[in-house]
């Protein structure tokens, strides 16, 4: 990794599936790469409802704050990757629950597939400090 660049990792969000990591702190940033609802005991892919499915990718976002040294309320931006926007609403309730009042900017695309198969994709960047 490149001078002034740090790999955050752990073991409560799943292990990335390729050559990336989980996240990279840089300039005063923590990006993360995306996460689906891949539940990081076992491996594999939560399927149920799209709002567990939130869920479980929130999660995996959470942990990985976490342990980048913050958490949802230093979120400036994400990205939301929806194998299908007619799950807009449902996602949108699940996501709103987790970052309250903390509002970080957003862009949501419907996309034509995902790893695995996922109906849905999140990566942030978090101010660090």
């Amino acid at each position: 990794m490149a001078v002034g660049m740090k790999a955050v990792t752990t073991e409560k969000a799943p292990k990335a599936i390729g050559p990336y990591s989980q996240a990279v702190a840089a300039g005063g940033f923590l990006f993360l790469s995306g996460q689906i609802p891949l539940d990081p005991a076992t491996g594999q892919l939560v399927r149920g409802t799209i709002e567990e499915e939130v869920g479980r990718t929130m999660e995996n976002l959470k942990a990985v704050l976490i342990a980048g040294g913050v958490d949802l309320r230093r979120v400036v931006r994400t990205t939301v990757y929806l194998a299908d926007l007619a799950d807009f609403d449902a996602m949108n309730a699940v996501y709103g629950r987790y970052f309250g009042e903390s509002r970080p900017a957003r862009s949501t695309v419907q996309v034509s597939g995902l790893p695995k198969g996922a109906r849905v994709e999140i990566d942030a960047v978090a101010l660090l400090g």
